[in-house]
């Protein structure tokens, strides 16, 4: 007897949009274990840089394990803080988190990145292209190996990965994906290589960095993919598009890295809209021709585009202040990774008890946007809450 899921009773296509933000990935963790606890499985992870880290950890394991293997990273990286985060004022945790960032910088992430101690390259010395950075992400290799089942990831019927990075002799976006290629712990650690902090990775001869550098949000992945059936994306936004006029150095630095980083989805979905109603009217004309004109040929590429089909996107926004801290993607504090986490997760729950992609829309309805309502609260991380 089949199980019928009343989040996706026509069990249409889930696929699962992650964004590049270095430890505010946690929040993508929470949004990922309300998933898993609906049994709403991605046939489709798309990320980058944390995001690729993330998704490269649910699609290398059985679904058993992945919830304990996102957990296991977040662990292994996360710095212990010295106080409670729960029993000191707002200004002692910002404080404590300060210190803990500093940390990081200095010493790195267990399990993650080490700086290079006796490097030229910050005072400007030649060195090899794979050593050109602050730090070494040669931990990050062997964490992958040894939390991703990667003959598991690669095996055929299963979830499909696509983690891009960019060409750093081209500037091309690469696609390494699971459907048509065989992905390693290189392929993750590529896509996540901001330089000049972390250091390029080769594969096949070329070098790649961090995916980001030219597209942040890899919606489009998904969008340039026009299905002939409906799909359910669940896309994580790190940073925020819209945010204050800044006053301090910090505040302009964190705003610097939000406009940066920012989703572009809404040009991305303005984009797959205006092909869409293209295609659509395409199929109409082709519809008027005389039956005599019409070729099998004809009617086959037509159907591959898929225009009758509607993408819902579900946007989920980490809104963490985190006080306008420039270095908030490099807080590793625990206390804040539990909070992003937690924040997810509750982001998601929302998410799923609204449902909006339950409701019925027009046939020719190309994406619908599902946006979560305000939070009512904007607590700083480091404060866990019940």
């Amino acid at each position: 007897m089949t199980v019928i899921n009343k989040l996706n009773p026509h069990n249409i296509r889930i696929v699962l949009v992650l964004q590049g933000g270095g430890a505010l990935g946690a929040y993508q963790a929470g949004v990922y274990q309300a998933l898993h606890e609906h049994d709403l499985v991605p046939d489709w992870i798309v990320g980058t840089s944390i995001g690729a880290i993330n998704a490269a950890l649910i699609a290398g394991n059985e679904k058993a394990n992945r919830l304990h293997r996102v957990k296991a990273f977040w662990d292994r990286v996360s710095h212990p803080d010295n106080v409670d985060m729960n029993r000191v004022t707002d200004t002692e945790r910002r404080s404590a988190i300060w210190l803990n960032t500093i940390d990081t910088v200095m010493r790195g992430a267990p399990g993650f990145f080490s700086p290079r101690y006796f490097s030229g390259f910050p005072f400007g010395m030649e060195v090899p292209p794979e050593q050109a950075s602050f730090y070494n992400t040669a931990p990050l290799h062997d964490t992958l190996n040894e939390l991703v089942d990667f003959d598991y990831l690669n095996a055929s019927g299963g979830m499909r990965l696509t983690v891009n990075a960019v060409n750093v002799r081209t500037g091309e976006l690469a696609h390494f994906d699971s459907r048509n290629g065989h992905l390693t712990a290189d392929h993750v650690r590529a896509s996540g290589s901001l330089p000049p902090a972390f250091p390029p990775v080769r594969i096949d001869g070329e070098l790649y960095w961090d995916g980001g550098l030219y597209s942040n949000t890899p919606l489009e992945s998904v969008l340039a993919e026009l299905s002939a059936a409906d799909t359910l994306c669940f896309m994580v936004d790190l940073w925020s598009a819209t945010g204050e006029e800044p006053h301090t150095l910090d505040e302009v630095q964190t705003r610097q890295k939000d406009v940066t980083f920012a989703s572009r989805s809404k040009r991305h979905i303005d984009d797959y809209i205006s092909t869409h109603a293209l295609q659509h009217k395409l199929r109409e004309l082709y519809a008027r021709l005389p039956p005599g004109e019409r070729t099998p040929d004809d009617e086959r590429e037509l159907a591959s585009l898929g225009c009758d089909s509607t993408m819902h996107i579900v946007r989920l926004p980490y809104s963490g202040r985190d006080w306008h801290m420039a270095a908030k993607d490099v807080n590793f504090s625990k206390g804040s990774i539990e909070w992003r986490w937690d924040q997810g997760y509750k982001d998601a729950m929302r998410a799923l008890r609204h449902a909006g992609w339950l409701r019925l829309v027009a046939e020719d309805t190309a994406v619908v946007v599902h946006e979560l309502p305000p939070r009512r609260d904007a607590a700083h991380p480091g404060k866990r809450r019940a």
